[in-house]
């Protein structure tokens, strides 16, 4: 979120920006400094510009790729990502071939201003006195020489080789004199390997007028830091009478020793093996260019050598396989080496051939003639570049730069010999008399090619190095020149080059991106030079040509080179002066503040901002370095000059910018779009080239040991890392001190000063890009801390302490990832964790281990683990205290109050730990309780709670907080079992430890609020078919989760109402059932009327609650009934159909289908079922149901009924038709309950008797219709009105002598009611006086009729006393 900025106020400039504040007018211009001839941005950008061949402007930072994640990158992840687009454009350095392009060039700075001078005489030591006493005793002649990679020297006097460490200041001389002959030429070489034992580095090669002998150098690093040599007799040699030897070259790569003399040009071969062989010695010489044996005695003119072609040197290029010798005559042999001691000549080259070739190049000089000669011949190697490899020099200063090809290909491999050599370029000395930087050429396309440079501008006859002796080329292309002093000729003089980095980097403009700008500088010797060697290890950046020659990328990380030159006098070490000791120097040499400003603009021009950034900022953090009186080596810490630079990095640094053009074009969030700042980018470019040698190195490295066991080792060296972590230290005290002055540091004041929106954006931007790099600075120095922490211990058994997947792990860890990534971090806090436990195990406490990792890498062990560090202790001393004592469990509930502190922070593992050390000392409810905490602080936000409420939806966010949880709870499931487990094995009653500690376990777990871990409990239980225990826990969340779940499962609801109903809600209980019967569930019919038949028994039950829940119960038990009801209805219907023979296979399984499922509306059931199949009592029970009370409808149905009952009994002998007929009517009778609309008896009682009037005269029970109807509880004062009406209307067919019939039904009721009326006790017959009136006149118009049988009569006389009896 964009910062709120106040009021804009105008901006004051800021010293150093030179592209908007206006520059002092100088003559005959305007007064604006223009931007075309300004400074230079070196970023990664620019740098990618280059490699695909273009050049960024110099003044204008290029735009940094903006991803779409960049936003979501976590600071650490910026900044790493940083670091790993500084490395790569630092691996883009360009190549030799880039800059070294056909054609010719003469460009160098040799100003003689010491601050940029490019070598530096660091130390000079002279030679002892001891070797002058023994040269004074010289009768022939003597030689000196230099061993420089072993800081030796040497002499040869006659027949005597002495040796001497130069740099000691009283060395030991180390003699060779075991032989007389004269001594021609001592080389040291590297022996093959598995010749000699491991101790024997070297092998001297000496060779004398007679032999040659092999003589073991073993070398090793002394107290003070100079190498310690011995001498071995190897008893190797091999005669070489005839031959003068005077050169001797070696392969490093395979051993091989080389050999020519100064009389012939053949090339000889030195052969040894470790014992000797049938048909090979065990030290030979081989002949490879000259097999006959006339070569061994040549004769030499009188008077001394011979004036015929011979070999003046050898080189050895291993990356090529190739041995280059050149002969007196300036003709350059190149020889493929193959193996088996096999030497083939591949090409030959007279200089005259090279002539030819360089007049297409340059049509005239006076340097490149016939009486020019080549002095000195220099391998450029297969790892530096492609396509270049010989570098020839002259005897007039010029460097011819060789390609020798295979067919037409450059950079043939090293398994073909070189069919073609090329010259493809020439750099030409300096003009006469050079001593400020020359303009740089134009570049003026020719026919060669865009490399070119137009030979009229270039002088092409400059004496400047006249006279060249001899001359050297070490990688990546530092040059000497041995020249006579022209002012006296008895001394030397020697001219250094070094390419001129920045330039090559960074080139001003695209016309300039392929010269070859160099660096230049002489060296005066009071003495002829007898010799030049390379001290330190040969350069290389990066294996491959691009990027090979980046020496700004390594000035951190390697030792500069060092160059030895002897003089009779002594040997003065000539040390690279990195960029930072140069711009140490210019606050040393540049004069007042006037004159290093414009010595840092002139750095700024030359190297770019960022570079200029980077650099200032390493000289002060202390980095720069310089040689002091003592002749040491130290770091530059002048109060002066790191304040020049403090200022210099502050000031110089360049400003944010923002991008507008993307900020319209794209959808990235505008700081996404901003630039930062050189400054920036510089301390970033500070930052990787102190850290990329480990960078991508892994930490740790593994091997197997010879028992089998497990050794690891560091990667990197311990001093390395510590190095790199002081200069980190530096940067980081630095930083904060200076933080108020530095852009992006500043903090929000910083936003006061901003004078419009973009400004804000890009302060911000910049505010980002920086604190990301500032906290990669602490996490690489902890980092690092922590490794060397790690290698304090057994590295190796805490390594093997590790489960299989994370020592997998540990192998593959990088730097990168222990710096930047959260795995990274995440192993290394397991190392730790694995420290402290072994510390712990070996008896040490664990607070004195967890203060002394917290002290030296806070962020991997910090306090929170040192609470965990303290937990686990307490864990393990209850363990050893026994599980059932009362100590144990003081320290067990110590350490559940401990890891409860730190819920937190503590991991899965760290609990899974705790849990599985809990469960075996019986501390259930302190797991439970723990497992409860952690999940607790995982989500504290109770977002998995409302991903539950909310359905759990897929693919939302939510679902990891749920998940996280899910974890924790797993491990209490497990807990669970283990208590449910010691309660089965141990079922010693209620009082038992093993009841009590469930007890404990329940009483949390039951207890507890959180409603995720009570959902996630219930579910298991149910998994687990606990589905009982549910009922006995008394908790509102077991509803409110079976109330979540009852839509989805019925075994859930199922539970639901069993748990009101245990817990005597049985009004819920019902409506729980209700929903049940009219889910979607897949039950069958019989299920959902069992749920309301239980549906029905729990809304009856009246208990003690709330009054206005009654007219609930009773809307709940009416709709209970109603669907009930429609439910029988559907079974009756469900049953029927089973059995229906009119049914068809086909269509039976699909009714049968449709109807045992849900409840079905009654309307449905009547007009697609009971109708369509003629189930008239059903419909009548439908009516009923449904209220229907159409009259016509109801006595038709009841018509057809009977009649169809009565036709599917006649004919079946197990009862008669009439009895079917009031069976099926008393039924209907007892399911309707008599009522009016559907069981209407003024409708039905008629129709029955008519029926039994028609098929029934003869039944065993003439009364059995009257029967049937007061056996369902139908009074005869409700009958007798209808039958009497029917023989007073003389109804049909109840006319003539069937009057008789309703006669006696109607004494029949008249009997039964005066039965009832006695029965109940009445006190008036037939319940009132009138309704005995009214029957006592029945019976007198009974009696006075002709309708009565004899019996009937007596009866009604009876009948009649009665009444009269009672009226009394």
């Amino acid at each position: 979120m964009a910062l709120a900025a106040s009021q804009a106020t105008p901006q004051r400039p800021l010293p150093g920006a030179f592209f908007n504040t206006p520059a002092p007018g100088r003559p005959g211009s305007s007064g604006q400094m223009q931007q075309a001839p300004s400074f230079r941005s070196n970023s990664a950008a620019t740098l990618a510009g280059y490699r695909a061949g273009q050049v960024a402007s110099r003044d204008a930072p290029a735009q940094r790729p903006v991803t779409a994640t960049q936003d979501s990158l976590a600071p650490i992840e910026r900044a790493a990502r940083t670091v790993n687009e500084a490395l790569q454009s630092e691996a883009q350095y360009p190549a030799l071939d880039n800059y070294v392009g056909q054609g010719i060039s003469n460009d160098y700075d040799t100003s003689f201003n010491p601050a940029w001078q490019p070598f530096q005489r660091s130390r000079n030591y002279d030679i002892p006195e001891q070797i002058f006493e023994q040269a004074n005793l010289a009768q022939v002649s003597t030689h000196l020489g230099l061993f420089a990679e072993l800081n030796h020297a040497f002499i040869v006097i006659d027949s005597s080789l002495y040796l001497w460490d130069y740099t000691h200041p009283n060395p030991e001389l180390i003699g060779f004199e075991d032989q007389t002959n004269a001594i021609t030429a001592v080389k040291l070489v590297k022996p093959r390997k598995g010749v000699f034992i491991d101790s024997i580095t070297h092998l001297l090669v000496v060779a004398t007028h007679a032999e040659v002998l092999l003589i073991g150098l073993a070398a090793a690093r002394s107290p003070h830091g100079g190498w310690a040599v011995q001498l071995y007799s190897t008893n190797m040699k091999v005669p070489v009478r005839g031959i003068s030897i005077s050169h001797i070259e070696s392969s490093d790569k395979t051993g091989r020793i080389f050999f020519g003399g100064n009389q012939a040009i053949d090339v000889w071969e030195l052969t040894y093996q470790q014992e000797e062989r049938w048909f090979a010695n065990r030290c030979s010489k081989i002949n490879h260019t000259n097999s006959g044996i006339s070569s061994a005695f040549q004769l030499l003119p009188f008077g001394g050598r011979s004036d015929q072609e011979h070999i003046s040197q050898m080189v050895v290029d291993d990356s090529r396989d190739l041995l280059y010798t050149l002969s007196s005559s300036s003709t350059i042999r190149v020889y493929h080496m193959k193996s088996g001691n096999v030497l083939d000549l591949a090409l030959s080259r007279p200089f005259t051939s090279l002539l030819a070739q360089i007049a297409h190049m340059v049509p005239s000089s006076d340097l490149l003639s016939r009486t020019t000669s080549l002095v000195s011949i220099s391998p450029i190697s297969a790892q530096e570049t492609n396509r270049l490899s010989l570098q020839a020099l002259t005897s007039t200063g010029c460097r011819i730069f060789l390609s020798a090809t295979s067919g037409a290909f450059y950079g043939s491999s090293t398994s073909s010999a070189p069919t073609s050599m090329q010259v493809h370029h020439i750099k030409f000395p300096p003009k006469d008399g050079e001593t400020v930087a020359p303009q740089p050429q134009q570049p003026q396309p020719t026919s060669l090619g865009p490399y070119n440079t137009n030979p009229s501008t270039l002088d092409t006859n400059t004496r400047f190095l006249a006279n060249t002796k001899a001359g050297v080329r070490y990688a990546p292309g530092y040059s000497c020149w041995v020249v006579p002093n022209p002012n006296d000729p008895h001394r030397d003089s020697i001219f250094f080059t070094a390419p001129d980095s920045g330039r090559i980097k960074l080139p001003r403009d695209a016309s300039h991106a392929t010269l070859f700008p160099e660096v230049g500088q002489f060296l005066e010797l009071p003495y002829p030079s007898q010799g030049i060697g390379l001290v330190s290890t040969p350069f290389a950046a990066a294996s491959t040509p691009l990027g090979f020659a980046n020496e700004l990328a390594v000035q951190f990380d390697q030792s500069p080179t060092e160059i030895a030159v002897l003089t009779s006098t002594g040997v003065q070490i000539m040390r690279r002066r990195r960029l930072v000791d140069i711009f140490a120097a210019l606050a040393r040499y540049g004069g007042d503040v006037e004159g290093r400003d414009g010595q840092v603009k002139k750095f700024i021009r030359n190297y770019g901002r960022t570079e200029t950034a980077a650099t200032a900022l390493a000289v002060a953090c202390g980095e720069a370095s310089d040689g002091n009186a003592d002749a040491r080596i130290t770091n530059i810490t002048e109060p002066d000059i790191v304040e020049f630079a403090r200022e210099a990095f502050i000031t110089q640094g360049g400003k944010p910018m923002l991008n507008e053009n993307s900020v319209l074009d794209n959808n990235t969030p505008a700081i996404d779009n901003v630039r930062p700042s050189p400054r920036h980018d510089g301390m970033a470019l500070y930052i990787t080239r102190l850290v990329r040698s480990i960078w991508r190195a892994p930490v740790l490295t593994q091997k197997v040991t010879p028992v089998g066991g497990l050794a690891v080792t560091s990667t990197v060296a311990l001093t390395k890392l510590q190095n790199i972590q002081r200069a980190l230290n530096s940067l980081q005290e630095f930083l904060n001190k200076n933080k108020s002055s530095i852009e992006g540091l500043s903090g929000p004041e910083s936003l006061g000063r901003v004078a419009n929106k973009q400004d804000e954006l890009s302060l911000q931007g910049e505010h980002r890009a920086m604190n990301a790099l500032i906290q990669l600075i602490s996490s690489i120095i902890e980092g690092i801390a922590f490794v060397l922490v790690l290698f304090d211990e057994r590295v190796d058994e805490i390594v093997l302490s590790l489960p299989e997947t994370s020592r997998e792990r540990a192998r593959l860890l990088t730097y990168e990832g222990l710096f930047c990534s959260p795995d990274g971090r995440n192993l290394a806090k397991e190392l730790v964790k694995a420290i402290v436990n072994r510390n712990i195990a070996n008896g040490s406490n664990v607070d004195t281990v967890a203060e002394a990792l917290r002290r030296r890498c806070g962020s991997f062990c910090s306090a929170d683990d040192v609470v965990i560090f303290k937990a686990q202790e307490q864990v393990k001393r209850a363990s050893e205290a026994g599980p059932a004592s009362e100590a144990s469990r003081r320290l067990l509930n110590e350490s559940l109050r401990l890891f409860q502190k730190v819920a937190g922070a503590l991991s899965m593992e760290h609990l899974e730990w705790a849990v599985s050390q809990y469960i075996p000392m019986s501390f259930y409810a302190g797991a439970i309780q723990l497992a409860l905490t952690v999940a607790h602080e995982s989500d504290r936000a109770n977002r998995a709670l409302s991903w539950l409420r909310d359905d759990c939806p897929e693919d939302d966010p939510r679902q990891k907080a749920f998940e996280g949880r899910k974890q924790c709870y797993d491990l209490i499931h497990q807990v669970i079992v283990s208590v449910e487990q010691a309660f089965e094995a141990h079922p010693d009653g209620a009082f038992s430890v093993t009841a009590k500690r469930q007890s404990e376990a329940y009483e949390i777990i039951n207890n507890s609020e959180d409603e995720v871990f009570q959902n996630n409990l219930y579910d298991w239980y149910m998994g687990q078919g606990w589905n009982d225990r549910l009922l006995e826990i008394s908790s509102p969340y077991v509803i409110s989760y079976l109330r979540r779940r009852m839509d989805k499962n019925p075994d859930h609801a199922d539970l639901l109402w069993r748990y009101y109903a245990h817990h005597n809600n049985f009004l819920e209980a019902a409506s729980v059932q209700l929903l049940l019967a009219k889910s979607g569930f897949d039950l069958n019919l019989e299920q959902r009327i069992s749920y309301l038949s239980r549906a029905r028994t729990n809304a009856s039950i009246r208990t003690v609650s709330l009054l206005d829940a009654a007219q609930g119960r009773q809307q709940t038990l009416r709709e209970i009934n109603d669907l009930l009801e429609v439910g029988n209805i559907q079974d009756d219907i469900l049953q029927r159909m089973k059995s229906d023979p009119r049914l068809t296979d086909q269509r039976r399984p699909q009714v049968l289908k449709a109807l045992d499922g849900q409840i079905l509306e009654v309307a449905e059931l009547f007009n697609q079922y009971a109708d369509q199949a003629g189930y008239y009592d059903i419909c009548i029970l439908i009516y009923h149901c449904a209220d229907h009370r159409n009259p016509a409808d109801i006595q038709s149905t009841w018509q057809l009924l009977i009649e169809q009952v009565h036709q599917e009994a006649d004919g079946i002998d197990q009862m008669a038709p009439f009895e079917a007929v009031a069976l099926k009517v008393r039924s209907l009778g007892q399911r309707l309950n008599a009522a009016e609309a559907t069981f209407p008896i003024p409708i039905l009682l008629p129709m029955l008797l008519r029926y039994a009037l028609e098929y029934q005269n003869n039944a065993a029970s003439p009364m059995w219709v009257i029967d049937t109807f007061l056996e369902l509880d139908i009074r005869p004062s409700a009958l007798l009105p209808v039958v009497e009406q029917m023989y007073y209307t003389n109804e049909q067919p109840f006319v003539g002598r069937h009057r008789r019939v309703l006669a006696a039904d109607l004494i029949y009721l008249i009997q039964a009611w005066l039965r009832e009326s006695e029965r109940h006790g009445d006190s008036v017959l037939f319940g009132s006086d009138e309704n005995a009136a009214g029957i006592d006149d029945l019976l007198t118009s009974l009696a006075g009729s002709s309708d009565l049988e004899p019996e009937k009569r007596d009866a009604v006389d009876t009948l009649r006393g009665r009444i009269v009896q009672a009226m009394r």
